[in-house]
């Protein structure tokens, strides 16, 4: 069973920089996709950035050039670094992995969420 461990989250003020972590342990054969969302208050979850398995990437409009997505195939780690954060990107995260595991079968895994807020 995979599970995911997400890190990185808290307080910080409009303009700072926060990188999140999502490491993913368990019998992980591959990964094809890692992707982050963030929920607000009254919101629906949305995602912010994915990333592929061929390093291909994409963002939502709000953080284009603010947020980079990477990832660490040997610690099947995924970062999320965000700069320039404004309070609007205040919001739960959550990390989501999705791959095939060494018995060949494919997951879809979520972390539990990792707080951000950003003041103003």
């Amino acid at each position: 069973q995979v599970q995911l461990v997400a890190s990185g989250g808290g307080l910080v003020q409009a303009g700072g920089s926060l990188r999140l972590s999502c490491a993913s342990s368990g019998m992980i054969f591959s990964i094809n996709r890692a992707s982050w969302y963030r929920q607000a208050p009254g919101n629906q979850r949305e995602l912010v950035a994915a990333i592929t398995g061929t390093d291909s990437t994409n963002y939502a409009d709000s953080v284009k050039d603010r947020f980079t997505i990477s990832r660490d195939n040997v610690k099947n780690t995924v970062y999320l670094q965000m700069n320039s954060l404004k309070p609007e990107d205040t919001a739960v995260y959550y990390c989501n992995v999705q791959g095939r595991q060494r018995d060949s079968l494919l997951f879809d895994a979520w972390d539990r969420g990792t707080q951000v807020t950003v003041s103003s």
